[in-house]
């Protein structure tokens, strides 16, 4: 705290003297003691040789127990200069002024404002005042100081984050008054959709945006939103002629009501029906097969890409027919599919099979999908002829699967005989590995660690592909 002049000239009275000679002393004492929370009478030693307290809770403070001990001794450090320098202020001329000082006790500093005055037989005289009072008063005024800079801070980076979404969000987006239909704020992407800039648009009648002919449809509609949260979007006409549909949506700023209004540019029918033949042309011209069927796997299209895998002579030989007539073995594949896709939404790269008008199977990658029909489902798939793939890739030696992982891949495309033979050869070969590893390449070490001939160890290194029938054992 500032220390400030005292605020009363240094002869308060015109006859001082006469104030004083009409006092009795336990009066003068009683005025003194009640002028502050603690009065203390200082020898010219500095040391205090009587004290009043009016503030009991000081009391309980230790302040009563001064008496014979130096003002210097109370106080903290810091404290000490400027009782020095009160002391010695209250013989001169200048006029008293208070300070502050703290004094240390087992419940902390405890500040203390003294007034300091010479008293005519020697000595002085320190009027004090408990400031503990308006520390904490000040101290909540800087906590809430502070609160409000945090709240305004916090206000700042939302607006900021608030700017900058609306700024660049791809969404048409208007805010409207109310009360007066004009325009507030428009973002970039509500400029350019209505063709022009966003400087022209600000404190606009929102009218001025639409065709003529919508511009009372347009109004009833915000008269409507400011009532109800549950409008329908209206379809109207720009004034550059495109049509959009318009939605909004109340809401309050400080004591202002405002209209949040969306523009959704719309397509018309020709565009979407265009758009539509685009889509079904780029699916029947895919190289992979697409088949879309129902809830009960009953074929609803097709392209012909599946057309010419199932053997069929056309798609309306396909449409209406259970899907299970081609695809995967019966009763296993396409269950184990449709399970997958009941459960997970989408099935990627399984590998089955699908049989053909005349009997054939060729090896397929099969993904799919979950899609809403109306108040149902229905699924779409993708298939991918691998066994053409594969047939066009020189066959070379066969690679034996080399994990437990590889093993379990083959079920479904091998009988458990061959998966069985097939593991048998796995682990024979890591066998193998593992001894010519162990021996450093040492044939005839390997084959007695194996407790195998030599002879038959050089078979079936020969028949794994893992080293000629020549070798450098020693």
């Amino acid at each position: 705290m500032n220390d400030r002049p005292i605020l009363f000239a240094p002869h308060a009275f015109s006859s001082p003297d006469a104030v004083a000679s009409s006092l009795a002393p336990d009066v003068a004492a009683s005025l003194l003691a009640s002028a502050g929370d603690i009065s203390l009478v200082i020898d010219s030693g500095g040391v205090i040789r009587d004290i009043a307290i009016s503030n009991a809770d000081l009391v309980a403070q230790g302040f009563g127990d001064w008496i014979g001990q130096t003002w210097l001794d109370t106080v903290t450090t810091e404290s000490k200069a400027k009782v020095a320098q009160m002391l010695a202020d209250s013989a001169g001329t200048e006029p008293a002024r208070w300070r502050q000082v703290n004094h240390p006790t087992h419940g902390g500093d405890v500040p203390v404002r003294y007034l300091v005055m010479q008293l005519s037989q020697g000595g002085a005289i320190a009027i004090g005042r408990d400031m503990r009072a308006t520390a904490a008063m000040q101290q909540r005024l800087l906590q809430t100081q502070q609160s409000l800079e945090r709240d305004y801070i916090k206000l700042r980076q939302a607006e900021a984050r608030y700017r900058l979404l609306f700024d660049l969000g791809t969404e048409p987006v208007l805010i409207v008054d109310a009360a007066s239909r004009r325009v507030r704020e428009i973002n970039p992407a509500a400029a350019q959709l209505i063709g022009a800039k966003v400087d022209a648009l600000t404190d606009q009648p929102i009218g001025a945006i639409v065709d003529a002919a919508d511009r009372e449809e347009l109004i009833a509609h915000l008269g409507a939103a400011g009532a109800s949260d549950d409008l329908s979007p209206i379809s109207v006409r720009l004034a550059g002629g495109q049509s959009v549909a318009v939605s909004a949506r109340l809401f309050r700023q400080g004591r202002a009501a405002l209209l949040l209004v969306r523009l959704l540019p719309t397509q018309s029918p020709t565009e979407a029906a265009d758009h539509a033949t685009s889509m079904a042309d780029v699916i029947e011209h895919m190289p992979d097969a697409f088949v879309l069927v129902d809830a009960a796997l009953d074929v609803l299209t097709a392209n012909a890409a599946f057309v010419e895998l199932a053997g069929a002579a056309s798609v309306a030989r396909v449409v209406g027919a259970p899907l299970a007539t081609w695809l995967g073995r019966p009763g296993i594949d396409l269950d184990l599919i449709i399970g997958q896709l009941r459960e997970h939404g989408v099935v990627r790269n399984v590998a089955t099979i699908l049989r053909g008008a005349g009997g054939g199977q060729e090896e397929i990658e099969i993904s799919g999908v979950v899609a809403p029909k109306g108040e149902g489902q229905c699924y779409g798939f993708t298939i991918r002829n691998v066994a053409r793939r594969l047939r066009s890739v020189p066959t070379t030696e066969r690679d034996l699967p080399r994990s437990v992982e590889q093993l379990t891949e083959l079920v479904g495309r091998m009988s458990m005989k061959d998966i069985v033979r097939e593991s048998t050869d796995l682990i024979e070969r890591l066998c193998i590995e593992a001894a010519l590893a162990y021996t450093s390449d040492n044939r005839a070490s390997a084959a007695e660690i194996l407790g195998i001939s030599r002879q038959s160890l050089y078979s079936k290194l020969h028949r794994h592909g893992l080293g000629n029938l020549v070798s450098g054992d020693n």
